[in-house]
């Protein structure tokens, strides 16, 4: 089947372009650069994924996101809270419909390059605080991919029951580099070690029974 990759330059979108070429032919990945504080850090490396596999990478410009949005996610918002995603402070890193409106871009995108389905990296982690992460909004947005398009584009969420120690097992299996991706919702040089995204990274590995090639603030 021929897909396009929702590719953020994170653990579990670049196990997903791994996943993508191993199962399916990849016609393409995008990135989406919405005013989040680790853009910058993430764009870059699913740029050298893609570099590496030969894979055409699309970046969008979503920037109206950062102006209108309210999220600490976000530069516009406030600072990133820390501590796990089961804590209740972790909701302020939500942005309102972020995954509806990647889709629908998304799926355009892959109707126009000749693809028939797009892949998003969604995991069963995801499912606590981000609503436009859980399956009953995944099966809504296919629905909706799949009416609205001549190629009845698919929505294929391979992680969607699997969680982030899981993807973790998966990746070393297909041979992702996990130095060349970023998870820290602050930004800064190094992973901060203590945002939800960096509390999780860590579990994973630990979990996985991997080593975790991420160098942390507390490292140094």
């Amino acid at each position: 089947m021929k897909t396009v990759v929702l590719l953020s330059g994170g653990m579990d979108s670049v196990t997903a372009l791994y996943w993508a070429r191993h199962e399916n032919e990849v016609m393409g990945a995008v990135s989406f650069d919405y005013g989040a504080k680790h853009n910058h850090r993430e764009i870059p490396l699913a740029a050298w994924h893609c570099a590496q596999m030969g894979v055409k990478h699309d970046i969008i410009d979503l920037g109206f996101m950062n102006q209108h949005f309210a999220s600490d996610l976000l530069k516009s918002g406030g600072s990133i809270p820390e501590g796990h995603y089961a804590d209740e402070n972790m909701k302020k890193t939500v942005v309102p419909f972020r995954n509806g409106i990647m889709l629908s871009i998304a799926c355009g995108l892959a109707e126009s390059c000749g693809a028939e389905a797009l892949v998003i990296a969604a995991h069963a982690g995801d499912h606590m605080i981000y609503p436009d992460c859980r399956e009953d909004f995944m099966q809504g947005m296919a629905t909706a991919m799949r009416e609205g398009t001549y190629a009845r584009i698919e929505l294929l969420r391979p992680f969607i029951h699997r969680d982030k120690a899981g993807i973790a097992k998966l990746g070393e299996t297909l041979g992702v580099d996990y130095g060349k991706t970023w998870s820290c919702y602050k930004g800064g040089d190094l992973h901060c070690g203590k945002c939800g995204t960096c509390v999780e990274r860590i579990e994973a590995f630990v979990l996985a029974g991997l080593h975790d090639p991420t160098v942390y603030e507390s490292d140094v």
